[in-house]
């Protein structure tokens, strides 16, 4: 049987089946070999029913002496079985509802039976046991006597029915599984063959070669991803010339002194890392990383001043209208004196507008634009695009990277994320740029002090509110919602805005800024706030990145449980950017632990690297990131926290065979693999 044939034609499958089978994203003879158990259940030790814990689940070989029915009341049957063991001891096995096993339990049968026991009414019970009758057909070889899998299930499909399948699959289909290691790979690690590895992952024989299976598998899931990016970082930086720009020392320190503040050491180790890469003559490909606050901005702003410097166009790709603004005006302010014309393009501006800028980049009238998604339609063209600089990059995915680079013949690009991202996410999104990290944050910021407290604290909270503003200072309150919700019991911008300004504080200037307000509303809103003409700022989480008001000293975040710790990391940014001692109020009477984990650590660490390995291992990778908008494949048995070690390991092993051998034409079947598992999502040899 071939691993493309559709599971539906597997012996035992069929139709229906098959459609319960895709509810777990398995199609294929190959997807269901790739799934798999959640879990083991060690039923290999048989026992006694005296050698059993109460409490514990065991394996006992027993006879059925006698099976009874009771109806305990309408719609409830209980189904006693009593057994005797080959050592004499009894045991009752109960089940509820099962009427049928009365016709298979029949007095003098021998059977297997695994479940948990427990001491019920004077009697050793075991409730609702799994059993196989032995000397049958065979399929207590499965289920029981050995270290049983348990499988994710979806639809009508039961334990017994997968085993069976899967031991089916398993029997017949392993001629048809090809090597994707090479062969001094798994000589080098002492890594199980493939074939082997699968087996031994569906039906081990001991815990010790599952083990061995799964670092196999692992092993291989890692470095097949590694090989996977490396590729398209070579190809693409080998089939691409790169523009090679002039670093103009004398302008650079000209532009430099133009800067209100002086750049920390970290932000010109950084810049220097840039220039390098922009006068190397390959493309660029680098994500720069820093926490809030930290001046990862300016670095991008004069990367893109070198490139006008060098006749080039730049781009830079913020994810909402009030960033990309933001930064539209920062640039302008900062450097429309030395003769860059810049121009923003955002899918509110009137379309006569946005048929200006449009022009302005084919003819090459316009140097910088600055925009949101609307950068990547397709009738914006650019006449010579040198730069593209993306703000924000976990809220894009990849496909969105590509093509606002294909606008461009191979220009530079820097991608930049206030989120910072564990090491082991690095190694993985973005294994095919390089990293430049701000550790630094600029001289004279201090760390925001944060609060966690409940609803009964409001009125305590809102007379320091008052006092911070009569002092001068400015508020931030942000809501996860906007209107009220009949489904979530949370606190919406709207109410709260109208609240605050009525019933608390009439006599204070408050503002109300959200997602569903138009542009030009929401710019006259944030022109109000930095403008110090709006006291408190009622909003959603549309000022989570970006906004600058270094007047604005409290931030206050209604239902924090709903936010994760990235979110109210970087909300929380929002203040404490000027020279005020800043405050931080999380509003919030969660009720999973998993939220009070999130509030504590907000509470107790200011490093947002430190936040982000939190973050990881409580929510896990696909969660916080999105591995799937990001392109990338579905990680079936790795875990790239968990096994950071292996992860380093494949890197630069991917990383050395693909130097020696880029388009894998010595490993025909690994090559396969990865296009196979990529499933087009975004093809690693197109380019960027």
């Amino acid at each position: 049987m071939e691993l493309s044939t559709p599971v539906q034609y597997i012996k035992g499958v069929g139709p229906k089946r098959a459609k319960d089978l895709s509810k777990l994203s398995v199609y294929t003879v190959e997807d269901l070999l790739f799934l798999f158990p959640n879990r083991y259940e060690d039923r290999s030790s048989i026992k006694s029913v005296a050698d059993i814990e109460i409490g514990e689940k065991g394996t006992v070989i027993a006879e059925v002496i006698a099976v009874e029915i009771t109806e305990v009341r309408k719609n409830m049957k209980v189904i006693k079985a009593r057994l005797r063991d080959e050592e004499g001891n009894f045991l009752v096995a109960v089940w509820f509802n099962q009427k049928y096993i009365k016709d298979i339990l029949k007095k003098g049968v021998k059977a297997m039976f695994y479940g948990k026991v427990e001491y019920r009414f004077g009697e050793v019970n075991m409730v609702s046991p799994e059993f196989e009758l032995l000397g049958t057909d065979g399929l207590a070889d499965i289920n029981m006597g050995r270290i049983v899998p348990v499988y994710p299930l979806s639809g009508n499909l039961k334990q017994k029915q997968m085993r069976k399948i899967l031991w089916t699959v398993v029997e017949e289909c392993m001629d048809e599984i090809r090597e994707v290691l090479p062969a001094y790979v798994l000589k080098k690690y002492n890594l199980m063959d493939r074939k082997s590895a699968i087996r031994s992952m569906h039906f081990p024989e001991n815990f010790d070669e599952l083990e061995n299976a799964r670092r196999r598998l692992i092993f291989e899931e890692l470095f097949l991803l590694q090989v996977a990016l490396s590729v398209r970082r070579k190809n693409y930086r080998g089939r691409h010339k790169g523009y090679k720009f002039v670093i103009d020392e004398g302008e650079v320190k000209r532009l430099l002194g133009v800067l209100p503040f002086e750049l920390t050491p970290a932000q010109k180790k950084v810049l220097n890392e840039i220039f390098e890469d922009l006068y190397s003559g390959f493309p660029m490909y680098r994500l720069l990383q820093g926490d809030v606050g930290s001046g990862k901005t300016i670095v991008a702003l004069l990367a893109l001043v070198v490139t006008w410097h060098n006749g080039y166009q730049g781009a830079m790709m913020a994810p909402t209208e009030i960033l990309a603004e933001q930064h539209y005006l920062s640039l302008k302010d900062m450097f429309s004196h030395i003769g860059m014309r810049v121009a923003f393009l955002g899918s509110k501006l009137p379309k006569s507008e946005q048929d200006k800028v449009c022009e302005g980049l084919s003819n090459g009238s316009i140097d910088l634009v600055v925009g949101t998604h609307s950068l990547i339609q397709d009738r914006v063209a650019f006449r010579n695009l040198g730069l593209v600089v993306i703000d924000e990059q976990h809220r894009f995915g990849v496909a969105q990277r590509v093509k606002l680079v294909s606008k461009g013949s191979a220009p530079h690009l820097l991608v930049m994320t206030a989120t910072p991202i564990p090491r082991t996410m690095t190694l993985t999104l973005y294994g095919d740029l390089d990293v430049s990290t701000i550790d630094q944050m600029p001289p004279g910021r201090k760390p925001v002090k944060t609060y966690w407290i409940t609803d009964s604290y409001r009125s305590r909270l809102y007379e320091f509110i008052r006092k911070e503003v009569k002092t001068g200072r400015q508020v931030y309150v942000v809501c996860p919602i906007i209107e009220e919700s009949d489904v979530l019991d949370v606190q919406p911008a709207v109410s709260t805005y109208e609240y605050l300004k009525n019933d608390v504080f009439p006599d204070l200037r408050v503002g109300l800024l959200h997602g569903g307000m138009k542009s030009r509303e929401k710019e006259n809103v944030m022109k109000s706030f930095r403008d110090g003409k709006i006291d408190i700022l009622v909003a959603t989480q549309v000022i989570e990145v970006g906004v600058d008001v270094p007047n604005a000293t409290v931030m206050v975040i209604e239902n924090a449980e709903r936010f994760g710790i990235s979110q109210l990391h970087q909300l929380r940014g929002r203040v404490g950017r000027g020279e005020y001692d800043s405050y931080c109020v999380l509003i919030s009477d969660p009720k999973t632990e998993e939220a009070k984990e999130r509030l504590k650590a907000l509470v107790e660490i200011n490093n947002g690297f430190e936040l982000s390995e939190i973050d990881l291992k409580i929510r896990g990778p696909g969660e916080i990131y999105g591995l799937k908008q990001h392109g990338m494949p579905d990680l079936k048995i790795a875990d790239i926290v968990r096994d950071i070690d292996i992860l380093k390991v494949v890197k630069e092993e991917a990383m050395a065979l693909v130097n020696y051998d880029d388009k894998l034409s010595a490993y025909p079947f690994m090559l396969l693999e990865i296009k196979n598992r990529w499933k087009g999502r975004f093809d690693i040899w197109a380019g960027a």
